[in-house]
């Protein structure tokens, strides 16, 4: 980093000039050894401004980070230090928001931050449930060990995410393509037929005229219609990132049938993986359930998982505390880990029932897929046909009268 400075020399004479240091703590320190006395020092940008700038249009996905921990525990293994391998990485990344958090990561570390300190001032990449991973692997001495553990479970969540996130995809495609396809057959097409009609002056049958309403309507009020539509989404928008509105939004998650099947999965999946991954580690269980609120991504479950948390410091097991919720959390789930806390291998439980759900959500994900498909394509070809049918047949009953 490179910062510019203004001082005064021991004679009185003041000067100014440009220093190059990891950080701007170093780069006073360095100043003073010189024998100088400091009036500034600030950060000078060299970076052309398009080039400053264009960080704030980058974001750093989940799978870079996994990318990420695979390398640091590489370059761990391989003996290299924590300043250096970020430094490192920082410099070959083609992500620009991630280069600059792992600069400032460096800068930390060599300031003798550290890494969960330096890696915890940057919350939108690196999550709590990370940071305190992290901060494990620095007290039992694993830290290349913690990475690669880090690196396997986010790429597994990664996995899972996406599976999921795809399986909807196809749907909402073809119901967007269907959509299209009605609004431009009743402002394009359908007027010109129904001129047709009109000018035959023959009975228009019922079903006929309701297709020729809808395209009017489009046509008169269309514009209207989409501006009531984009003031909704707007609205939708604004309140899915209200807290009521987030509540809102997952309880609905849970609450659509078939749907709501998968999300408890995919869910639970988290939570014990989650919950497994970090008791492996050496978290405490209190932590563990604490931690794993902030991350399962669903308000539904993370208040939940406040309550148990709250249950659990006040001396409750976690499957009698889980058994209170008999909705979202299943009896097998409750009496699996009734049995790893009396046996004492929760762990392994835990890693059980995170592949058994894992599975799950993966075998409803296609079996949701493979009924989708047929039926969107089926609705969508009625939906064309009969919208053809209601015109198309008036005009043959004309041309055979004719």
């Amino acid at each position: 980093m490179v910062f510019k400075y203004k001082a005064i020399e021991a004679s009185g004479k003041e000067t100014e000039g440009i220093i190059d240091a990891p950080s701007k703590d170093l780069a006073i320190l360095a100043l003073q050894r010189r024998n100088l006395i400091i009036v500034s020092v600030a950060e000078e940008d060299e970076k052309p401004f398009f080039e400053r700038n264009f960080s704030l249009f980058e974001r750093v996905s989940l799978k870079d980070v996994v990318i990420i921990s695979r390398q640091i525990s590489t370059l761990f293994e391989a003996q290299v230090s924590a300043v250096k391998a970020f430094r490192l990485l920082g410099g070959e990344s083609e992500n620009l928001l991630l280069r600059e958090k792992l600069s400032q990561i460096a800068d930390d570390v060599q300031a003798g931050v550290p890494i969960s300190g330096a890696l915890g001032k940057h919350p939108d990449i690196f999550s709590a449930f990370y940071v305190n991973m992290v901060r494990a692997g620095e007290e039992s001495g694993k830290l290349n060990e913690t990475f690669l553990f880090l690196a396997d479970y986010l790429d597994r969540s990664y996995e899972l995410t996406v599976k999921t996130r795809n399986a909807l995809i196809y749907p909402v495609f073809v119901v967007v393509t269907f959509i299209a396809v009605m609004v431009l057959m009743l402002t394009l097409v359908i007027p010109k037929l129904s001129a047709i009609l009109v000018e035959s002056g023959q009975d228009i049958p019922f079903y006929t005229k309701i297709v020729v309403g809808m395209s009017q309507f489009l046509i008169d009020y269309g514009i209207f219609f989409l501006v009531i539509l984009v003031v909704a989404g707007l609205y939708l928008w604004r309140l899915r990132g209200s807290e009521g509105g987030r509540l809102y939004f997952d309880s609905l998650k849970l609450s659509i049938p078939y749907v709501s099947d998968l999300y408890r999965k995919l869910y639970l999946s988290r939570i014990a993986d989650n919950m497994d991954t970090m008791l492996g580690s050496g978290i405490s269980m209190l932590r563990a359930v604490e931690i794993t609120a902030s991350v399962v991504d669903n308000r539904v479950y993370e208040n939940l998982l406040r309550d148990v948390q709250e249950l659990v410091k006040g001396g409750s097991a976690v499957s009698d505390a889980f058994s209170r919720y008999p909705v979202h959390i299943p009896a097998i789930m409750v009496q699996m880990v009734k049995v790893g806390e009396e046996t004492g291998e929760l762990g392994f439980i835990l890693k059980t029932l995170a592949k058994f759900y894992r599975r799950e959500v993966e075998n409803a994900v296609d079996t949701l897929v493979g009924l989708i498909e047929p039926v969107l394509i089926v609705l969508l070809g009625l939906g064309v046909g009969l919208l053809l049918t209601s015109v198309l047949v008036p005009i043959y009953n004309i041309a055979g009268g004719i």
